[in-house]
């Protein structure tokens, strides 16, 4: 997916858009990215899979932004596939704002209380017809049970990699996996979610979350897994999160199983392919361990 694949498409499909200028803005295990001109981005898929993802975004996207007070991504045209690239692609509005680090965020406090108000305001948001089905049935949204037998195999690929070098207790991480499946699987009402909510997920302006982008998780359910993205945060920010989601113990626990399951699978999957992916899923085991420790 290399810039002439994307002129080709925008001479096709957008012709106006062609000659902007046009910049390689990252890529994530699922999608590829180009700036294009100032104020627009456009959004390939790396796998035919994930065009289904795709058109989820666009159609509720705009239904979802209207009673959501962070900034979320605007589609501005609904790429058709075409004999230059063969799925579904999109053209959102630029948002401006940088991923949060330690060089982009000061009070990592007042961070995690943003992210927990704008996830409460998420799962708050009414359904508007929403069913938990036909590509909004995520596994992130339901209960841990159901994926035992592949994060089970994920442990198991985890300890043949420490011949290549993975130092990882898994003993341990299978520990807090088995704690959250033993307890009853969650209840209570389901809401929207976002499905992925990792800091490469999110922007932020003048140290402030300002936007959630790639909703390609969007799904209906129920908030565990949505939960285990804070431990991808440093500890004032996971500790300031829970304190203003005010999540039961069960519900903590089931979120840090979900937290470690993720994650072992993500190590031992793109262990040979995706160095950088991995090296966010380790830091994810190493602060759940670390809490773990002191809990």
């Amino acid at each position: 997916m290399d810039e002439a694949v994307v002129r080709a498409l925008l001479r096709e499909q957008r012709p106006e858009w062609a000659e902007l200028p046009l910049v390689r803005a990252g890529a994530g295990t699922d999608n590829t990215m180009y700036r294009l001109g100032d104020e627009l981005l456009v959004r390939l898929p790396r796998t035919a899979g994930n065009a289904r993802a795709v058109r989820k975004e666009q159609e509720w996207l705009p239904r979802l932004a209207p009673h959501l007070s962070f900034a979320v991504p605007e589609p501005v045209h609904s790429g058709r596939p075409s004999e230059a690239f063969p799925v579904a692609w999109s053209v959102y509005r630029w948002i401006e704002g940088v991923e949060p680090g330690p060089g982009t965020v000061s009070d990592w406090a007042a961070f995690g209380s943003d992210l927990a108000a704008a996830v409460r305001e998420l799962h708050g948001t009414g359904l508007m017809g929403a069913v938990r089905a036909d590509g909004l049935d995520w596994y992130r949204g339901g209960s841990l049970q159901p994926c035992d037998e592949w994060v089970g195999k994920s442990f198991a690929d985890c300890r043949a990699l420490g011949a290549a070098g993975l130092d990882l207790d898994v003993d341990a991480v299978a520990g807090l996996w088995r704690a959250g499946l033993a307890l009853p699987g969650p209840a209570g009402p389901q809401g929207w979610l976002h499905g992925d909510l990792k800091p490469t997920n999110l922007l932020v302006r003048d140290g402030r979350l300002a936007a959630v982008i790639d909703f390609g998780g969007l799904s209906v359910g129920f908030p565990d897994a949505e939960h285990a993205a804070v431990w991808d945060l440093p500890a004032a920010a996971r500790e300031a999160y829970w304190t203003a989601v005010g999540i039961d113990e069960a519900t903590w626990v089931r979120a840090r199983a979900w937290a470690v399951g993720v994650a072992v699978s993500g190590l031992a999957y793109y262990w040979h392919t995706y160095p950088a992916f991995v090296a966010e899923c380790r830091a994810r085991l190493d602060a759940v361990l670390a809490d773990a420790a002191v809990r």
